[in-house]
């Protein structure tokens, strides 16, 4: 076993194979990225407090302070370790196994094939391309994810979660009062989406044409729904939408005691123009560079 213990900003380069991380941190920040790369990288660039302590060990490289333990993290509000702050930037096999706590950080993992794990009590989340499956557990802070491929849990008390691009994944997602955005990639495939709240509102922007079955009920909270092959029904109290979108692969299910569900559409995967219309340049005064038509989502939250 190597072991360091880190109490300035250093770099450190570490050529023996890395299959599992795990990062325990107090305030400032932390950065995961996935490389082809066989090696691993630390760099510690702001520190401040208790030094960190950098293990490896069997294939797991360890950067975290001594007092603060992965088991009952979520738990752990010791105002001693508020002193303290640090941001960290790791790039690792993208391989890996990945474990992420954080009191009062951001995170950021990005990249990563192999398992994810993100908890956090207050710090902001930031999911970017992952394949493997994927957990974010946190008390408060918000939670994105983008481009992720691989399955995706989510709970927390009050913090959010922004789904942006979930392309044939599956989200599992549960809150108390945060509330959820979710953007289906039209691209992707069959929908596989699982949402509850108390008292937190939902989002829900599927593709059109969409295929799933789906099934939307409130106990107390307003419903709001942009397909006409849906059935809303309910007037007082609580409220269902249900059907089936296409054939029904997929299957779509959020539920609320008192927070508003909203069914959005995606606008129609718009056909190439050039394919068709020849190209004709504007005159001279009036030409302007384009570059051509975009997809992807334009709505704003909508709740």
């Amino acid at each position: 076993m190597s072991e360091w213990s880190v109490a300035e900003p250093r770099k450190l380069t570490f050529d023996a194979p890395v299959t599992t991380l795990h990062v325990r941190v107090v305030n400032g920040t932390v950065n995961v990225v996935g490389t082809d790369e066989g090696s691993a990288r630390l760099e510690v660039s702001e520190i401040e407090g208790p030094p960190l302590t950098v293990t490896h060990k069997g294939g797991a490289l360890t950067v975290a302070y001594d007092d603060l333990p992965w088991k009952g993290f979520l738990k752990w509000l010791d105002r001693k370790g508020w002193r303290r702050s640090a941001v960290v930037s790791l790039a690792v096999p993208s391989g890996a196994r990945v474990e992420v706590g954080t009191v009062g950080a951001g995170a950021m993992v990005s990249g990563i094939e192999g398992r994810t794990e993100v908890r956090g009590v207050t710090g902001p989340t930031t999911l970017v391309g992952l394949s493997g499956p994927a957990r974010a557990e946190t008390v408060s802070g918000s939670v994105e994810a983008q481009d992720v491929t691989g399955s995706l849990r989510f709970s927390s008390v009050s913090g959010d979660l922004t789904v942006v691009e979930a392309a044939g994944s599956s989200v599992r997602a549960d809150s108390v009062s945060g509330s959820m955005i979710v953007d289906l990639d039209p691209a992707g495939g069959a929908t596989d989406v699982a949402l509850t709240s108390v008292s937190g509102e939902i989002a829900i922007r599927l593709p059109h044409p969409a295929d799933a079955e789906v099934e939307v009920d409130t106990a107390s909270g307003s419903v709001s729904n942009a397909f006409e092959d849906l059935r809303v029904s309910g007037q007082w109290g609580a409220k269902k939408i249900t059907g089936r979108l296409g054939s029904g692969r997929g299957r779509l299910k959020a539920t609320t005691v008192s927070g508003s569900i909203a069914l959005l559409r995606r606008p129609p995967m718009e056909e190439d123009p050039y394919d068709e219309v020849p190209l004709e340049i504007p005159p001279e005064d009036t030409a302007e560079p384009t570059d051509g038509p975009t997809d992807g989502p334009t709505d704003k939250k909508v709740l």
